[in-house]
């Protein structure tokens, strides 16, 4: 099989992508043909010979590269499908599946996923619609909340708003009578905690705010519950799985970038988390209600709180193409669910595929 794995990519999440495709490429049998392509932090695309590949294999350390070799420079062809779809350079390359191991802006919120219709290439994770409603944090929640899902009480605040002084003020009035302090401030479409934080008065939230909005037009101010961080993971088609719930311990304040990718003490992952039959239960179904909800396909990680006071569960967010690194949570409870690494990539290589065909049977003219 040709495989496409691409990764870096223009998002403040570059460098976890370069870990968790250098751990996925790892584990892919070496039978099947890698094209090796690295995204600039600028966006420009660049394919990667065999070396790399062999170079990743043997250190388990390694992580991938991006070289700038305007000789291989990548375009995508649309209507080129699965012989013509990808070009560097002079030279097609024959593509069975993509595995965009793209994190954050431009990896998961549909931009990408256009990229790959247009061309014809079956893609590894949700189709333009569910990724791109699932990027943005408020509409995930208003389509969960339409559909009685449980979520966090929040307020949604878009910059030519907070720029309006009047408007600003009833905003602040607002979160403060409605939400109340702590509260935590985070970008609308930014991923893996960047740009995020937990408040205690208006100072801080003015602070926050402000760093907020260097990652995102719109932000989110939402109540600060004192919970458990637990995590499912979910895959499928039309038949939806979900796996053993983990849970988080960060020994940061919160689980922030750091804690999920640079410090390797940064929290403690638990799986199975320590849930009664009953919270186990329901957290797998309501991931699986949470995933169908958005349309989603694929794979996606389903975040969830537990107030430590009341019991309650509530929805957090998804993650379209969560970490793959040594420590990420996705792959770890799906292997505990007997699901194994290498496994499960090409379980989702088989998804990618399977959807691509089922929709390619669809009608787009009325006339050939």
């Amino acid at each position: 099989m040709n495989i496409a794995i691409i990764y870096g990519g223009k998002s403040s999440e570059h460098e976890v992508s370069l870990k968790s495709a250098s751990s996925i490429i790892r584990t892919i049998d070496k039978k099947h043909r890698l094209h090796l392509i690295g995204i600039s932090k600028t966006g420009a695309w660049y394919l990667h010979d065999d070396a790399e590949r062999e170079r990743i294999i043997k250190n388990e350390k390694a992580v991938l590269k991006i070289k700038k070799d305007e000789a291989k420079r990548v375009t995508l062809i649309p209507g080129g499908g699965t012989k013509k779809g990808l070009k560097a350079g002079d030279e097609f390359l024959p593509t069975d599946a993509v595995f965009a191991v793209l994190h954050g802006r431009f990896g998961e919120d549909g931009t990408i996923q256009g990229l790959f219709e247009m061309a014809d290439l079956p893609y590894v994770g949700g189709d333009v619609m569910s990724t791109s409603i699932s990027m943005d944090k408020e509409k995930t929640k208003m389509i969960w909340d339409y559909s009685g899902l449980p979520i966090v009480p929040y307020i949604a605040i878009k910059k030519q708003d907070w720029d309006d002084p009047e408007k600003k003020k009833a905003l602040l009035a607002r979160a403060e009578k409605d939400l109340e302090y702590p509260l935590f401030i985070k970008p609308c479409r930014a991923g893996s905690s960047v740009g995020a934080g937990m408040v205690k008065n208006r100072t801080e939230l003015l602070e926050q705010a402000e760093e907020s909005f260097l990652w995102d037009n719109k932000i989110l101010i939402e109540a600060c519950i004192e919970a458990r961080e637990v995590e499912c993971s979910v895959t499928g088609n039309t038949k939806t799985i979900a796996y053993i719930p983990g849970e988080i311990i960060p020994t940061h304040k919160f689980y922030d970038y750091e804690a999920k990718y640079t410090d390797p003490n940064g929290a403690e992952l638990k799986i199975p988390a320590d849930l009664t039959e009953s919270q186990r239960k329901t957290i797998r179904e309501t991931a699986i209600k949470a995933y169908e909800a958005l349309d989603l396909s694929g794979l996606s990680r389903v975040d969830f709180f537990i107030d430590k006071r009341t019991g309650k569960i509530y929805l957090n967010e998804v993650n379209t193409i969560p970490g793959f690194t040594s420590i990420s949570m996705f792959p770890k409870m799906c292997g505990a669910s007997g699901l194994p690494y290498n496994e499960l990539i090409m379980h989702l290589i088989e998804l990618a595929i399977d959807r691509f065909k089922t929709d390619r049977k669809l009608k787009t003219c009325r006339q050939s």
